[in-house]
């Protein structure tokens, strides 16, 4: 694994997006609801990307999910791919966050970039993508034990630990913190994006009334504890990339805190903060578009993942639907 680094600071030209990452969302934005699970209406999507459903047994319900396929995919069905699982932040859907699949599509288009699949989960307004205190919201079941066996299932993916992906921005970033932590042999790389990391067990600090309030649940859902009990295999086999922007108080705090505590526990990771960046994904990734999915790609090669890259000059139809 890489050494710690911290990368310089960023400049961000770029405008934010009005609605989409708004730091001031109302409760009735984040309230989970019976209904929430599956998008009410699906925008215009990048290209490559698609909308679906599952059933989620847990649930007893449809789960939507947006599913971003590389060009090449309906063209040479020997090939499989590795998988990043991007989740979205509070108050949205699986349709929130597909812009970064438009930026995998023009690396890839390129040839900058291998060629990835993306899965855009819907995992409630504010569940944090854990299972809810009284067993009605299964984020966490959904994720683990029932979305990810049916990607792997359903599409054409390299279904392993390694090349398996899991990041996120704010509520996302937060969730696939918790994702990673709680089971790291899922996955082979972890990077949040300005999601907060709370000492969940401990709620004089911070109240999880979606979690309820059993301490032994509270304790199987903290992200610090789950570090302290799987260390040793998180050192060997996770991948770590944190950042957060300086203009974002609200998330920076315990972003650093994350920081801190990896660098303590002796985790070698990349931690980055952006100058004057307030918490919106969009300006977060178009301040370093070019290298975006660095860290992922790179830790797909140090897992010996397979990557195919599209030669020079070629010209794949798309007949996806």
């Amino acid at each position: 694994m890489k050494q710690l680094l911290t990368a310089l600071p960023l400049l961000v030209l770029c405008l934010p997006l009005p609605a989409q990452e708004v730091k001031s969302k109302t409760k009735a934005n984040q309230a989970n609801t019976d209904d929430m699970w599956v998008a009410s209406s699906v925008p215009a999507l990048p290209p490559g990307v698609t909308h679906h459903t599952f059933r989620s047994d847990s649930m007893k319900r449809d789960v939507g999910y947006c599913l971003y396929l590389p060009p090449s995919y309906e063209q040479d069905m020997g090939q499989r791919y590795p998988v990043i699982y991007h989740l979205h932040g509070a108050g949205g859907n699986e349709t929130r966050s597909v812009y970064s699949a438009s930026v995998l599509n023009e690396g890839i288009l390129a040839g900058k970039l291998p060629e990835i699949i993306m899965v855009f989960p819907n995992g409630g307004r504010s569940t944090m993508y854990q299972d809810s205190g009284d067993g009605r919201f299964m984020a966490e079941t959904m994720m683990m034990q029932e979305l990810i066996p049916h990607i792997d299932t359903t599409y054409r993916t390299i279904a392993d630990r390694k090349a398996r992906c899991i990041e996120g921005f704010s509520m996302g970033g937060r969730g696939s913190t918790h994702l990673a932590m709680r089971h790291p042999d899922m996955f082979g790389s972890l990077f949040n994006q300005s999601g907060n990391v709370y000492h969940v067990s401990d709620v004089s600090k911070a109240p999880n009334f979606h979690l309820g309030s059993d301490p032994e649940r509270l304790k199987a859902n903290d992200p610090y504890l789950n570090l302290i009990k799987n260390l040793a295999f998180i050192k060997a086999n996770l991948r770590i990339q944190v950042a957060c922007g300086t203009a974002d108080p609200e998330h920076l705090t315990t972003v650093r805190e994350y920081h801190d505590v990896l660098t303590t526990a002796g985790v070698a990771h990349h931690y980055f903060e952006v100058d004057d960046l307030d918490h919106n994904q969009k300006r977060m990734i178009d301040g370093r578009k070019a290298a975006w999915f660095d860290f992922q790609i790179e830790s797909l090669n140090l897992n010996q993942i397979p990557l195919h890259y599209l030669k020079p000059g070629t010209n794949l139809r798309r007949t996806m639907p």
